[in-house]
């Protein structure tokens, strides 16, 4: 005997909150920090990432990838995520100035359209916005970039009032490559940094460039405030979810007293 009893699913308004990261196709990175930093959340969590092509990190690369985050907001949108981070900092800025409030305007409308009503945030947007309210108004910066792209994110970062006393760049435009940078060659390129004006590090201007075990003992020889673009990231999404800060793993940038650190 057939049983066609209609049964009534049960929704639950308590689950999981669903973090959605639009990544580059080649970025390694990313799906693993932002994990990492938030992995003493105690709210549940998961995470859902949608690719967009990009191997080589150049202007036009950038261009095509800034393009094609329309879909992956479509895609992260349909899996009704709680907020959604566009993770790819430097396509952003090599797409001029107040371009990170242009497209976060742009993907929110996409979301909402989708009938997602997640916040959008994005790296570029949440390294500015973190340098201004942990009130660092001079900072040293390292970056992966060829030289030409490392200028466009100083020009980008002093567009919004922040002085980069220095900077160092590595040079390495196949992003895969940068994927692989080994995060304990940090401490020798801040060595390098003239930082006796800096209020505070950029240790990594770049999604893609790995850095958190370098975070604290760069906080500790410098005596400086240090925030990356996944920390900064990182920082936006719990705010965006109404989450307190995890706690001092990740830096100032995710520190209840960012000024636990130092100035010089």
């Amino acid at each position: 005997m057939i049983n066609n009893h209609l049964r009534t699913p049960a929704f639950s308004d308590d689950g999981p909150r669903r973090i959605g990261l639009i990544v580059p196709s080649s970025n390694t990175t990313m799906e693993t920090e932002i994990p990492s930093l938030l992995a003493d959340l105690r709210q549940e969590h998961t995470f859902h990432a949608s690719r967009a092509r990009l191997h080589t990190v150049d202007a036009e690369s950038l261009a095509a990838m800034v393009a094609d985050s329309d879909r992956c907001a479509r895609e992260l949108s349909d899996a009704r995520v709680d907020v959604l981070a566009y993770a790819c900092l430097v396509a952003v800025m090599a797409s001029g100035p107040g371009a990170h409030e242009r497209i976060e305007e742009r993907l929110t409308k996409i979301a909402r359209d989708n009938g997602c009503d997640a916040p959008v945030v994005s790296s570029a947007g949440a390294l500015v916005r973190t340098v201004q309210e942990l009130k660092l108004r001079r900072v040293a910066v390292v970056a992966p970039y060829v030289p030409a792209l490392t200028e466009v994110v100083v020009a980008y970062l002093r567009g919004y009032g922040i002085e980069v006393t220095d900077w160092v760049t590595l040079g390495v435009a196949d992003n895969c490559d940068v994927g692989r940078l080994d995060p304990a060659s940090l401490l020798g390129h801040v060595d390098q940094l003239d930082l006796s004006n800096a209020d505070g590090i950029v240790l990594s201007a770049c999604v893609q460039m790995p850095s958190l075990p370098a975070i604290a003992p760069v906080e500790s020889r410098t005596g400086l405030p240090v925030i990356t673009a996944a920390t900064s990231t990182a920082r936006e999404i719990l705010t965006a979810l109404d989450l307190p800060m995890v706690g001092t793993a990740g830096g100032a940038a995710l520190s209840d007293d960012a000024s636990r650190c130092v100035s010089k």
